[in-house]
């Protein structure tokens, strides 16, 4: 994945997280973006970062001083297994279940799996694959 490409047209740019144990993020961070085959693109003593999400502590210049709130971030995943790659590395690397990998009721074809991170933020991998009649749906509330 290159990580230095524009991409006009997206409503996002970036998304910066402050959190209060960077290490424990970054351990949480590396393991999932691995799973999501989204590499780690750059890291100081107070930050990393990777595609559009932006870690930082608190003390960072960009942070003055201030943690984010609970957001809730939907990483894009290439199938099924990816989503399910993705559930098992937050949860061996510091994340809490927050609903196994699954067909969601969102539209025909939503497979998910949610963590809370370290931080609490709940973090999404989601896959948009085709619709199946025969399996269940699993509903989450946020």
């Amino acid at each position: 994945m290159e990580t230095q490409e524009l991409h006009r047209g997206r409503l996002i740019d970036h998304i910066q997280l402050v959190v209060r144990d960077l290490e424990a993020s970054r351990r949480f961070y590396t393991a999932v973006f691995e799973a999501l085959q989204v590499p780690i693109a750059g890291s100081g003593p107070d930050y990393f970062w990777a595609d559009e999400l932006f870690v930082s502590t608190a003390s960072s210049e960009a942070a003055q001083g201030e943690l984010t709130g609970r957001h809730h971030l939907a990483f894009q995943a290439r199938d099924r297994a990816m989503v399910e790659a993705f559930h098992q590395a937050a949860l061996a690397h510091g994340g809490r279940d927050n609903g196994g990998p699954g067909r969601r009721a969102y539209h025909p074809g939503y497979y998910a799996a949610f963590a809370l991170d370290p931080d609490g933020n709940n973090i999404e991998a989601v896959y948009h694959g085709p619709a199946e009649r025969s399996a269940p749906s699993v509903k989450v509330v946020f």
